[in-house]
């Protein structure tokens, strides 16, 4: 990302003349809103600012952006931001995606670019069902969903996005929700912030065909007694006045608990720069279902090797070692024939 000095933006500077198109009252305004208002902020300029996106509803994002950007190939986003990050590392790029873009026919897309630690920012938009298509079961919807696609209800065990993100080692992990524009602000703030692959779940509502999916977590009267606010350093509680909390028991497992029934000892302070992913993949894992408290904020932001400075290395010696390219030589190698 450059840091040269860049004029001063505001919000407008930062938005389309496009007509927004979603549904009324559709989650994906206020995610749109978060990112329009943080962008001034960051100190960075449009015109070095790429948004890829793939297909979906979510997808569509680039077209309101006042910056470059690409609606791309169905899950082929991440693989085409790759592609842009490691030829312009001096762009700031962000990849749009949601739950059936990125997690079905792109997951091999998501996840290669993730253990890879390209410097991207990938904000995955999870409604747990196709919209675009209107209202199939994705690869989050819970098993029994009953969908136009699964009219007996799904017998597929969902992904936890979360969870496939620690899998293949992403170097930054974070969740928050479209209801709380404040937190969305700052968990991208905190995803642009990081050198490396970012990855952001984001809760959105699909008031169409999966209304009120996270009502139980996210809405504003919920919000107390069911999310979990996450913060490097500090004791994991949550609750009206804090009186529950996150422990860790001697066989290694995360249980909710009452704060008063524990010493404050055995109380887990999260650390969000811990190398070893075990203790995010157990938070990430900690609810079970739309009905229970969940966990919310930065799970994992580590350092390790970003992709793009090892691709550059690698050029750099090469062409020290053998010279400027000779791209018409490599045409006419032995890899090529002549037919007559």
């Amino acid at each position: 990302m450059s840091t040269a000095q860049v004029a001063v933006t505001t919000k407008k500077d930062w938005s389309s003349d496009q007509e927004v198109r979603w549904c009324p009252g559709c989650g994906d305004y206020g995610i749109l809103l978060a990112v329009q208002t943080l962008m001034p902020d960051l100190g960075i300029a449009p015109e070095n600012t790429v948004f890829i996106s793939g297909i979906g509803c979510s997808s569509r994002f680039p077209y309101y952006m006042n910056t470059y950007g690409m609606h791309s190939i169905h899950g082929r986003a991440p693989a085409i931001a790759t592609g842009l990050a490691v030829a312009r590392p001096d762009l700031d790029v962000w990849v749009i995606t949601g739950d059936g873009d990125g997690l079905s026919i792109g997951g091999n897309h998501l996840i290669h670019a993730l253990r890879r630690n390209v410097n991207l920012n990938i904000l995955l938009f999870n409604n747990r069902i196709y919209g675009l298509t209107k209202g199939q079961f994705s690869p989050t919807s819970e098993v029994g969903k009953v969908t136009k696609s699964t009219p007996m209800g799904s017998i597929d065990p969902p992904f936890n996005p979360l969870a496939v993100a620690l899998g293949a080692e992403a170097s930054f992990v974070a969740r928050t929700h479209d209801l709380d524009r404040k937190h969305m602000i700052e968990t991208f703030r905190a995803a642009h912030e990081h050198h490396g692959t970012s990855f952001v779940e984001i809760y959105q509502n699909c008031n169409v065909f999966n209304d009120g999916q996270f009502d139980d977590v996210t809405k504003k009267q919920a919000r107390d007694e069911m999310m979990i606010n996450l913060e490097h350093g500090e004791p994991v509680t949550f609750g009206t006045d804090g009186h529950r909390a996150v422990a860790m028991g001697v066989d290694g497992q995360l249980r909710l608990v009452e704060r008063s029934e524990v010493a404050p000892e055995e109380i887990l302070v999260h650390d969000a720069h811990r190398h070893d992913p075990s203790l995010a993949f157990a938070l990430a894992r900690l609810s079970h279902d739309d009905h229970s408290p969940t966990p919310f904020g930065v799970f994992r932001d580590i350092q390790r090797p970003e992709y793009t400075g090892a691709v550059a290395d690698q050029v750099m010696a090469a062409s020290e070692r053998n010279g400027p390219g000779d791209l018409a030589g490599l045409l006419r190698s032995n890899g090529t024939w002549t037919v007559d």
